[in-house]
C-alpha cells in the first residue's frame, strides 16, 4: 500500500518506530509490533497510531497526524479586530450603574440633624 506523495516526502524527514501496543487485545496484540511512533526530526513533533492491526495503516495514520500538526503550526493566527461597545450598550451600562448606586444609597441610614 503506497503512501500518498505528500506523506512519502514527509516520511523521509521522520523517524518511524514500530512498537508493541499496550492494552487489551490478547495474543495477537502482545506479540506483534503493529503500533507506530513517528517523530518529525526538524520540529520534534511526535505522534502515535495504535488503532489498526496493520502496521502500514498505523504508519500512514501517524504520518497524517504529523502532517496535520505541521499545517496547523504553519497557519498564522487571524489578527484580532478591535471593537467598541455601541452607544446604546454604553448607555445601558451607565444606566445600570446609576440604578445600582441609587439602590445602595437607599440602604444607608437616614442622616440625623
Amino acid at each position: 500500500m503506497p503512501l500518498p506523495p505528500h506523506l512519502e516526502h514527509l516520511a523521509r524527514a521522520c523517524d518511524i518506530t514500530p512498537f508493541k501496543s499496550s492494552g487489551p487485545g490478547g495474543q495477537k496484540k502482545n506479540k506483534t509490533q503493529s503500533s507506530v511512533r513517528v517523530r518529525h526530526r526538524p520540529t520534534g513533533i511526535t505522534r502515535i497510531a495504535t488503532e489498526s492491526r496493520s502496521q502500514l495503516r498505523n504508519r500512514e495514520r501517524a504520518l497524517e497526524r504529523v502532517w496535520r500538526e505541521l499545517e496547523r503550526r504553519a497557519r498564522k493566527p487571524k489578527p484580532r479586530v478591535a471593537t467598541r461597545p455601541s452607544a446604546a450598550a454604553a448607555e445601558r451600562r451607565l444606566a445600570e450603574k446609576r440604578r445600582a448606586a441609587e439602590k445602595k444609597l437607599s440602604r444607608r441610614a437616614a442622616e440625623r440633624e
